[in-house]
């Protein structure tokens, strides 16, 4: 199960940490141990990162209207770019 890391930036950083239950329901249809951050330096920029069980259900589900609906009352400002655990 490989670990990912979602990058993106928000229009209100407050706001998206305010989402993080629905963030966990929602990617928790694909991932465990998901956790929110929020950049240290003050700035609109976050992350998101899970232990991956769906690679290909979570990103067929990014292509929904249900994805872009939550992530649009998340706040989120496109690209997200995921971050694939490197392996050794």
């Amino acid at each position: 199960m490989p670990k990912i890391v979602a990058t993106h930036t928000v229009e209100d950083v407050k706001h998206w940490a305010s989402k993080g239950h629905e963030r966990v329901e929602i990617l928790g249809q694909f991932a465990t141990e998901i956790v929110s951050y929020v950049a240290a330096d003050g700035s609109n920029k976050v992350a998101v990162s899970a232990n991956l069980h769906d690679m290909e259900g979570m990103m067929a589900w990014m292509q929904t209207p249900e994805a872009a609906a939550a992530m649009g009352s998340h706040g989120v400002i496109q690209p997200v770019i995921f971050h694939i655990e490197a392996a050794e």
